[in-house]
């Protein structure tokens, strides 16, 4: 009896401490992991540079970490104060423009223009309205973001009004389905988005800490109001 106490509270103590342990240590290295390879694309660069204009006694192949985060940071902020000038906005156009016109090129720089204008945009509705919708069949429901009312081309074939949703994949949400909802079938959830994120990540693991219950939804037509109450765990 005595060893099995014994053996039980060693169990407890290393569960214990691989839970203190282990998410602080995956943290560090994400973090570093990130830090290596955003201070990688301008550091070696950056730092042959350095060396050559202040006769530092290092070898070319050397690397000053940190610096390249430095350079980027430069390079971004001298980016945008000229992009928001008359010459750098014309610059811009003329730019996009040609890109444009390149058959590859097009496809895959203009999506990737839009969606970085659609997550910088100061427009904050994209992304930041955790909703509930019955999917992939009534009776099961699926968290999913808001990301825009149904306008343009697609209100043309949708007989009511709608509005497009990002349903992220598990455990990886940069991936996922987009859904054109019926408005009256959508549900606002009284989450914030990083709970909604965390319940998703986790596949439902780790719990949302408010109350993961629907309210009288609103989106940009104040006249539209469905009002839904969903119980916990629904």
């Amino acid at each position: 009896m005595k060893n099995a106490s014994l053996w039980r509270s060693i169990k407890l103590n290393l569960m214990a401490g691989l839970l203190v342990l282990l998410p602080a240590y995956l943290t560090y290295i994400i973090l570093v992991r990130m830090f290596l390879i955003i201070d990688g694309i301008f550091n070696r660069m950056a730092t042959r540079a350095l060396v050559a204009a202040l006769g530092l006694p290092l070898n070319g192949d050397r690397v000053i970490y940190g610096l390249g985060i430095i350079t980027l940071f430069t390079v971004v902020l001298l980016a945008g104060y000229i992009a928001r000038h008359y010459l750098g906005r014309k610059f811009i156009d003329w730019f996009n423009s040609q890109a444009d016109q390149i058959p590859v090129v097009k496809s895959i720089y203009k999506t990737l223009r839009q969606l970085v204008e659609a997550f910088m945009s100061t427009n904050r509705e994209a992304f930041q309205r955790p909703v509930l919708i019955e999917y992939p069949r009534k009776g099961l429901y699926s968290i999913c973001f808001q990301t825009r009312n149904t306008s343009g081309p697609l209100k043309e074939y949708i007989p009511e009004d709608a509005i497009t949703v990002f349903m992220p994949s598990t455990p990886n949400p940069t991936t996922g389905f987009v859904l054109v909802v019926p408005r009256s079938q959508v549900q606002e959830l009284h989450i914030t988005v990083e709970e909604a994120m965390k319940l998703i990540i986790s596949g439902g693991v780790v719990a949302s800490e408010g109350q993961l219950t629907s309210g009288p939804i609103v989106i940009a037509n104040p006249a539209t109001v469905v009002d839904s109450k969903v119980s916990d765990g629904s």
